[in-house]
């Protein structure tokens, strides 16, 4: 199945709101999207600097704000 988009048409909201539309259909079935081979390693390494109180967790909106910040 080709599906075409009018990207060059749609702004910057629509485009949004299609990819969530996307990731929401993707999202029903987790086991279709197998996670990477990639992915438990790094999950590994983020649990032990955790674990070794190297690395803390933070509250989403925090962590927002900092991405924020970061990226203006």
């Amino acid at each position: 199945m080709d599906i075409t988009l009018p990207l060059e048409q749609m702004t910057t909201a629509e485009k949004l709101r299609a990819l969530e539309t996307l990731w929401t259909d993707l999202c029903r079935d987790e086991s279709s999207v197998p996670s990477p081979a990639w992915h438990e390693k790094v999950l590994q390494e983020r649990e032990a600097r955790f674990r070794s109180g190297e690395e803390k967790p933070i509250d989403w909106e925090s962590a927002k704000r900092m991405l924020r910040e970061r990226y203006q």
